[in-house]
Parts: C-alpha cells; structure tokens; sequence
C-alpha cells in the first residue's frame, strides 16, 4: 500500500487532517519554518546579488530530523502549509532540507480546514510557486538589511535592545505625527443653537440651519445674538415635510484588518488575541463524534478580500431562508476588491453557514465563542436584504430664520435583526421618528439654547484606528498588522494610554535619528511603493533581487554617513520626586516593556522597583490608615487595593467613591458598564441613580 506524507505547521492542524485523509497518509508538523537567516549575523551577501544563508532553526534540529525518517518511508511528499507568501516559503524551505524535487507537483493548500476542502485540495497539488518565496524572500532580506544596519547603530548611539524595522518605523512616525498634531492643535470655537418644539402637546427637538434658505455657519456669539434677533414670538411655521425610504447595505464580510477593528470594538480584543484565537478557529475545534470530531471552523484569518465561494453563499441563503423567511435573502454580489488588496483568498467567514454560535457553545471557550459569533454575525448579515430606512425631515421658519428636525425609524430590519457594524467614533444618538406633521401648521418653540463648542483634536490612535489607518495607506500586508504591533510595544517605542497609543520618549528619539539619517525608511509614499514591489515579484512582473538592489543603493551611502556623524543620544532619567526607601537615593522613572516604572537611580548597586501607583483620594476602609490605590493584574485588568499592602489586603475590582452605605454602613462602589456608572453598596440592595 503506497504512503504518503504530508507537512504541515502545526500538531493541532495535524490532527484533524489526517483523520479526514485516511490510512494512506501520515501528516507531520514542521512547527513554523525550519529553516531561517541566522540571528548571530547578517546572512545575506550584499556583494552577491543578495544571496541569502539559511541555516536550520536553533532547536529544530530533532523535528527535521523526525520529518527526514518519516520522509523516507513515504512514496510522495506533500507540503501543506498555510496559503500565503509564508506557508509558501515554509514549504519551500522543507523542500530543500527533505531534497524534494521543485519540479515536482508537492504543493497542496486550502482556505479551510473541512474534509471536503482538504480532499479536494490533494487532487490538485502544485509546484511550489516560486513567485511567492521570491516576495517572501525579499521581504525578509529588506527587513534584515534595515534592522541589521540601523539597530547596532542605534545600541551604540541610543541604547541596547534597541530594533529599526520598515512597517514598525512607520508605525511609530505615525503616532508620533498625531501626537503632535494634538499638542498643536487650536481650537476653534463654534455655536449651535437647538429648541424644543411642540405640537399638539408632541415634543420634537429641531436645530438652526440657515437663513433664507442658506446654511449658515455660527462661529462666535454675536452670529448667534443676530439670528435670535431676527426671531419674531415663538411661533414657527412648517414649510415643508420630507419624507423618504432610505436603504442601508450591509457590511461586507471581515478580511484580517476589519476583524481586528471589530473585535476591538465589541470584544475589547487585542490584534494579537484576535488573531491567536482566530488560529485556534482555524485549524479545528473537536466538535465530538457526531458532529465530524476536530473541525476548522472558520477559512483562513489572513486575507483581504471580500469574496465568498458559491457554495458558501448557497449555505446562508438556506439558512437566512429557513430561520427569517425569503424576504431577508440578499441579492448576492461580490464587493469590490479594494485597490492594492491581493485577493488571494476568501474572506474570513464560518466554514458551514449553518453551524450558528448557539451549537457550539458547549465546545467553544468564552474567547473562541465570542469571536466566532462574531464572524458567524458579520458573515450571514452580509448575504441578508438590504435595511429600510423611513426618513423624516421637517423644514421650520420664522422671519427668514430655517430650524430643522430630522427623525428616521426603521420600517424592515434586514441584516440589521442579525448585525450592525461598530464604529470608531463616539456613540451616536438613537433614530428617534419625529410626531406627524403637516405643511403649513405651526409649532412652538418652547426653549431656544445657543450652545458654545469648540472644535476638537484628532483622537489618538486605537489598535482598530491604526490597523484601519495601515491598510488605507497600504502600509504592511494582514499578516503584518498584529506583530507591528506587538513590536513597538515591546520595544518601548509607544506606550497604551487609555487603550490608545502614545509615543514615549525612546520612540520619539529612535524616529527621529531614523528620519534624519534614513529618511526613506519612515517616509510613507516609499512604503507604500515598497509594498507594491513586493506584490510585483509575486505576480512574477520583476525580479526580486533588482528591487532589494535599488533600495541597498542609497541606504548604504547614507549608513556611511549615519556612522560618521549620528551624535551619541543620552536618555536621562526623570525624577520622580521622591526617595528609595532601602538606599536612600532618588527614585527615577524608568521606561519597560509594559511602560513607566520606578527604580533607584542607584541602580546597579541598588536594584529596588516598584510599580507606579495612581492614588484615587479615597481612604482605605479596613486599616484607614493606607490610601486606595489603582493597580493592574498581569493581565492588565484594573482593580484597586491600600497602598499598605502586604500589611492591609484590601482589594476591590470595584472603584470605592468614598463614602458609606446609608443602610450597612459599607464602602460605595462604582459599578461601570460601556454607557453608564452606578453608584452601589457590595453589600446590600442600596444603588443610586445611574450616570451616562
């Protein structure tokens, strides 16, 4: 009987293809790449056309090894690696440590992990598309020829640990640039003026728009005084009402950028969590016996198309027929590939439509079922009718003076009785549907409030905002997005305020050498033009090591000239204002991995740190001797404890306010939900009035 082997990445992925393969096929994990660029060096030959010097991975020695023996059993080797640039390159690399034939058809992939996908796969094996490893390749080797280069630089100039990277540069330059538009920005002031109106004991809320049929803008108080000015009474004619049926499209479904944007939105999720628990989803769930054992559950997490297969919009119209009747089936078109996206792969959507959250909640933990529903919402709402939108607009005047009210409802719910996308921006108010009115009555104003604003900065970038921001300036590919991240967090380049980014002082240095030294690096139409280089080597349009040539030739004069005259950079440390209690000397603060801290300044001699506690001015209740403090689980979780501890163990998930239960005399705490604050006792049924 004939053996075949197949690779693949990783044991879980192992698992449930070989049981949908059968006895013939044995399948193995390689454990990502096998092979890599050593890290003690450069491993790339710039005098050579770039050759680069791969070595077996520190550690992988054992696995290649197992692979090697199982390698020699078999009659034909498949590699089934991941479908993209890296499962590719993966495979390439195994080719050559197992001395595979290149020609030789041994190139399986799928976008999914089910029975029927795996199988049909193996009937259509490939050549490994060399195209692919080129742009792979390529990326890696300019990615090294940066950080190589610029990183010793910057641990001589700077400080050790530190790391310059292409996507990561830009990242941070980002951030920066917004930080800085915030600390420039000026207001300008602006006024509104709202009222309420009545009509037949129906109230109504209506706002200025202009004047003789002209939108006006109100910039100061006097343009407000000389608009009430012109009121006459209180009385406003209604002049015209609109009304018009308005749809609302859904959402397409999620590629890797806009699940990241959504899942921080409505799940609090981290880029680098959605993605972690989008693999476990991916390469399969034991959903027990009777349901087919270890399944994928959804199609693979790193893409950027839109598209979905027939066959899966054939399983949500069955199922949007059968759970909402006909008149919530969509009309099936596929969205438009949005310029610079690949589209080498479906969007992430359930692998069996059919499969809702509901049946999978005894199976999936809290993380994986939240997600899932997710996708499972985004996916079966996108192949659902259209919303339909009344809409209302009432026209009011007096004296030349135009109010306008606005009010919609939903007349069909569509896509929206399953899912409604998220936003980035502050809560709107509900649709609210205004009271019949007709032309030519009048209605009241009952209160007319001039409201002063002023215009505000732009907000700081969340993961979703900067994730959202890369993919519109074409600024790394979905594969890129969460490990960007993660990277200049880690290197302490920017730090999380309020889940939103900040960049510190070393980030702020690290940008700034780099700008001036290496200004391509950081500049955003080069990224951007980098990135669809890399696409060209892929669609087999160029050669990679031309494009790596162009690029090396400038960088390496201007690394001459940065080890010349880059100044030696001295960070010093600020003080915190108070003393070390073991040694005596002036605490400072110091930058880490997860942000500031405090340490001695007589470090190494004294090694004493301590976290910085944030104080909330409330007494602590059991010792009342200690302060209340804001502190974080490893984890990251709030919750607040006395500043004496370990003497006091006071602890609370809850904010403590300060006072005491009017019924058991307990401490009060702060309940929070996303839109509101509750004041309550932990002890008893006492609660105040909610705040928003």
């Amino acid at each position: 009987m004939a053996q075949y082997l197949v690779i693949v990445e990783s044991p879980a992925k192992a698992k449930t293809i070989e049981r949908y393969l059968g006895k013939k096929f044995k399948v193995r994990a390689s454990m990502g790449h096998v092979r890599d660029l050593p890290k003690s060096q450069m491993g790339v030959d710039v005098t050579n056309h770039f050759e680069p010097k791969y070595i077996t991975i520190r550690g992988k020695g054992p696995v290649l090894k197992d692979l090697k023996t199982a390698a020699k059993k078999a009659d034909k080797i498949y590699l089934a690696a991941d479908p993209d640039r890296e499962g590719e390159a993966i495979a390439w690399h195994l080719a050559h440590s197992l001395n595979i034939d290149l020609d030789s058809e041994c190139r399986v992939v799928f976008n999914e992990i089910t029975k029927d996908a795996v199988k049909d796969s193996f009937k259509h094996p490939r050549k490994i598309n060399m195209d692919l490893v080129d742009a792979q390749q390529a990326r890696r080797i300019l990615d090294r020829l940066v950080g190589y280069n610029i990183s010793p630089l910057l641990w001589q100039k700077v400080k050790k640990g530190l790391s310059a990277g292409r996507v990561q540069s830009v990242a941070v330059k980002m951030i920066m640039d917004r930080e800085n538009e915030i600390k420039n920005f000026k207001p300008e002031e602006y006024w509104s003026i709202t009222s309420n109106f009545t009509k037949d004991s129906q109230t109504f809320e209506g706002n200025f728009y202009g004047v003789d049929g002209k939108k006006r803008a109100l910039k100061s108080k006097e343009d407000v005084d000389q608009i009430l000015s012109k009121l006459k009474g209180n009385q406003f004619n209604i002049e015209k009402v609109n009304k018009k049926e308005r749809k609302r499209n859904p959402s397409p479904p999620f590629t890797t950028s806009s699940l990241q944007q959504e899942a921080a939105r409505k799940l609090n999720f981290r880029a680098r969590k959605t993605m972690m628990v989008a693999q476990q989803l991916y390469e399969g769930i034991d959903l027990g016996k009777r349901e087919g054992g270890i399944t994928g559950l959804i199609t693979y997490m790193r893409t950027d198309s839109t598209r979905v297969s027939a066959t899966a919009q054939g399983q949500a119209k069955e199922y949007i027929e059968q759970n909402f009747g006909k008149e919530y089936l969509g009309i099936n078109k596929q969205a438009k590939k949005s310029e610079g996206a690949q589209d080498a792969h479906e969007a992430i959507r359930p692998t069996n439509a059919v499969r809702d959250p509901q049946s999978l909640k005894s199976v999936l933990s809290r993380d994986q079922l939240r997600l899932y529903k997710l996708i499972w919402d985004r996916f079966i709402a996108s192949q659902m009718a259209s919303a339909v939108m009344d809409t209302m607009t009432v026209h009011l005047m007096n004296q030349g003076v135009e109010f306008r009210a606005n009010g919609s409802k939903i007349k069909f719910k569509g896509f929206m009785r399953v899912y409604t996308e998220g936003s980035d921006d502050q809560e709107k108010k509900e649709d609210k549907w205004l009271p019949e009115l007709t032309e030519g009555e009048i209605a009241k104003a009952e209160k007319i409030q001039p409201n002063q604003h002023f215009t505000q900065p732009p907000p700081r970038y969340t993961e979703a905002r900067l994730v959202k921001t890369m993919e519109e300036q074409g600024i790394g590919r979905p594969s890129t997005y969460a490990p960007t991240l993660d990277t200049i967090q880690r290197r302490g380049y920017v730090a999380l305020d309020n889940r939103r980014f900040v960049p510190t002082e070393l980030g702020e240095i690290v940008i700034k050498l780099i700008e001036e030294f290496f200004p391509e690096i950081i500049d955003l139409a080069f990224t951007v033009k980098m990135e669809g280089d890399l696409d060209a080597i892929e669609d087999g349009k160029t050669e990679w090591v031309s494009i790596i040539d162009q690029f090396y030739q400038g960088f390496d004069k201007r690394l001459e000239i940065a080890e010349k005259e880059m100044e030696k950079v001295e960070i010093k440390d600020e003080p915190a204002g108070i003393d070390c209690e073991k040694c005596g000397h002036e605490m400072v603060y110091k930058m880490g991995r997860y942000g500031k801290f405090l340490a001695c300044s007589n470090f190494p001699d004294c090694r004493n740190t301590k976290p910085i506690l944030k104080e909330i001015g409330v007494k602590c209740p059991e010792c009342k001797d200690g302060n209340i403090v804001e502190r974080k689980t490893k984890r990251k979780r709030v919750f607040y404890g006395c500043d004496n501890y370990p003497e006091c163990e006071f602890i609370s998930w809850d904010k403590p306010v300060g006072r005491n239960c009017p019924k058991c005399d307990t401490m009060l705490v702060e309940k929070k939900t996303k839109k509101t604050v509750q004041v309550q006792c932990p002890s008893c049924d006492y609660k105040e009035k909610e705040q928003s």
